[in-house]
């Protein structure tokens, strides 16, 4: 097959390198600048217990638009990137090609295929002009949920401290040949993956834990433990997480672990940073508009009050603001 992963950070890198290392299959990461330079001219390097210590290489690009229509796309961008990538992601996909979106928090196609009342409502926190949308079709979209903590310690080089774990499942929903053989062929590649019936569940079960600890270690500069295992901290995702779950219980989700099984889960990952505030710290946007900006707009249409989520969502935004201020003085 021709795979193509858009989007070389630590995750895409990691899986890239993962399904190029088999060599079963014609794979290309799309990067650019430094990322591109360092894995054309060395490799992606992986570390980390379990993981190993080896260094693939792996074929780069950095213009999408010149590459043929590929048979699978795996998207793993920052959320907020993924709408002015909709024209060269609806090119590599193709009319016959499959979107695997490996990203954080509530994906653009959450509505597109869902019976029900919200039934192909445009989320416009993480699709504002639904450019994403409009480009590729849901039936052509497999959903996956991202299970690792891994980082980039340097350009090619990825730091994992918990392997990776890629469930699937349709858009649409229902279990499909295309995702059983979508998660062989991860598993093929050393990445642990299942075919899901409902990947929005999965999606909920992920964004639980992120729409809480990802904000408020931007806030505090706390790992996941520290969060977990301070007073405040605590209070703070937790009254975020029982927020979250009633408005994904009025949309027909129900979680399979309570709220303290949730948050001792983030805490075995230990002294890990979170994703945004690694992005903090090296002066990135912050991926909250798909955790706690689609969280509300969810709540918004469900009528469920969310008092703890705006507040953090609130002083995460004015912490952005600060930071960019003080960055261009």
């Amino acid at each position: 097959m021709r795979i193509c992963v858009f989007g070389a950070g630590a995750i895409g890198a990691y899986l890239g390198a993962c399904l190029t290392e088999r060599g079963q299959h014609d794979v290309v990461l799309v990067a650019r600048g430094e990322r591109l330079a360092a894995m054309r001219h060395g490799g992606v390097r992986i570390e980390g217990p379990g993981a190993g210590a080896r260094t693939v290489r792996v074929r780069g690009a950095d213009d999408a638009a010149a590459l043929p229509a590929q048979d699978v796309v795996f998207l793993t961008t920052k959320s907020h990137d993924a709408p002015r990538a909709a024209a060269a992601l609806a090119k590599l996909v193709g009319e016959r090609g499959t979107l695997v979106t490996a990203m954080n928090g509530v994906p653009w196609w959450y509505f597109q295929g869902l019976a029900g009342q919200h039934q192909d409502r445009i989320l416009r926190s993480v699709d504002p002009d639904g450019a994403l949308g409009g480009a590729i079709p849901a039936a052509q979209i497999v959903g996956a949920v991202v299970w690792t903590a891994a980082t980039m310690r340097a350009p090619g080089v990825i730091a994992v401290e918990q392997l990776l774990r890629l469930p699937l499942g349709e858009a649409c929903g229902g279990r499909s040949a295309r995702v059983d053989g979508l998660a062989a062929t991860l598993r093929d590649a050393g990445v642990e993956s299942t075919a899901l019936e409902d990947i929005r569940a999965e999606v909920w079960l992920k964004l639980w834990g992120n729409l809480a600890f990802n904000p408020v270690s931007v806030l505090t500069r706390a790992s996941l433990a520290g969060i977990a295992r301070d007073a405040g901290g605590r209070a703070a995702v937790r009254a975020m997480m029982v927020e979250a779950e009633q408005v994904a219980n009025a949309l027909g989700v129900r979680f399979p672990v309570d709220v303290d099984r949730r948050i001792a889960m983030a805490e075995t990952i230990g002294a890990h940073a979170t994703s945004s505030l690694q992005d903090l710290d090296a002066g990135k946007e912050i991926e909250l508009a798909a955790l706690t900006g689609a969280v509300l707009e969810m709540a918004a249409l469900t009528g469920v009050e969310t008092p703890t989520i705006a507040l953090i969502h609130g002083l995460t935004l004015l912490r952005m603001r600060v930071r960019d201020a003080d960055t261009r003085r």
